[in-house]
């Protein structure tokens, strides 16, 4: 058994620290908003802190998944942040999606603590959360990835180190960029063989079985022709992920044309009101176009 603490009880975070409980590791939350707090522990068991701070005094590990940079800074500086009463040889892990530059900034303020910074963010959505399946993209030293590996296979299948602190940030990023031009290629086809007059059913049927095949195809198709989306990733942090996908290329030198692009029809499916609606809704734009 460890003792953890885990700050963020959002979509992804609130199942995450579940399978943490689950599993016989002494877990310790908080939440911004104290009333999810209280409700997880409701579920769950284990204990709540009023601050980051507080959470995780006393922790072998703290894991964050909350909303942005600015949301992950708040969690770990200053007298109430994390960094504040974790242990020297105690290790910080961030689930987040968060620029590579504050990942370097809290990695280094992490280091003159003594305390270990593994950014290790994660792909597979709230069903990857909820089922204990998502895939976790690490970022650190390896002893501190070895020691954090060992406490997130709870909620993966698939774990891994990329390299020194940062790379799992840009892995992320190279998640993201894939996604982009996969949902908007499936969004197209689906609406073409809507425009064609094809049973759109048949169609996702055939074309899933060759080289056209995707996850996004297999899982979002059929709410996508039935206009569902309020489901899944939301707009609104895509268009987060992306814009941290497109500065860092500005950085780094990449030509992310697609990229760039796409983030433009997410911005088209803001205005139409669609910020909370799954990413799958570029389909919605082109149909709004008719």
């Amino acid at each position: 058994m460890t003792k953890l603490a885990f700050l963020g009880l959002g979509v992804m975070g609130y199942p995450m620290a579940g399978h943490l409980q689950a599993a016989g590791h002494a877990v310790t939350v908080y939440n911004r908003t104290a009333a999810k707090a209280e409700k997880w522990i409701a579920q769950h068991g284990g204990a709540m802190g009023q601050t980051p701070a507080a959470a995780a005094r006393g922790a072998d590990m703290v894991m964050a998944c909350v909303g942005n940079d600015d949301d992950l800074r708040s969690v770990c500086l200053g007298e109430d942040g994390a960094f504040a009463t974790m242990a020297e040889g105690s290790i910080f892990v961030d689930h987040t999606t968060v620029s590579a530059a504050v990942t370097r900034e809290l990695h280094d303020a992490a280091a003159a603590k003594g305390i270990a910074f593994v950014d290790a963010p994660v792909s597979g959505g709230q069903a990857g959360a909820e089922n204990g399946a998502l895939s976790v993209m690490c970022g650190g030293a390896q002893v501190s990835y070895d020691a954090a590996e060992a406490v997130i296979k709870s909620y993966a299948k698939l774990c891994r180190r990329i390299g020194d602190s940062g790379a799992g940030q840009m892995t992320k990023m190279c998640n993201q960029i894939a996604i982009a031009g996969l949902v908007q290629g499936l969004s197209e086809a689906l609406h073409f063989a809507q425009k064609a007059g094809l049973d759109g059913e048949a169609v996702v049927e055939v074309i899933s079985q060759g080289a056209a095949g995707s996850w996004q195809m297999s899982n979002r198709y059929q709410t996508m022709l039935s206009d569902e989306w309020n489901h899944g990733f939301a707009v609104d942090w895509m268009r987060k992920d992306l814009g941290i996908c497109l500065d860092t290329a500005n950085e780094n030198g990449a030509s992310l044309p697609v990229t760039a692009i796409v983030d433009q029809f997410y911005k088209d499916v803001q205005k139409l009101g669609g910020g909370r609606w799954d990413t799958s809704s570029l389909l919605k734009r082109l149909q709004a176009m008719d």
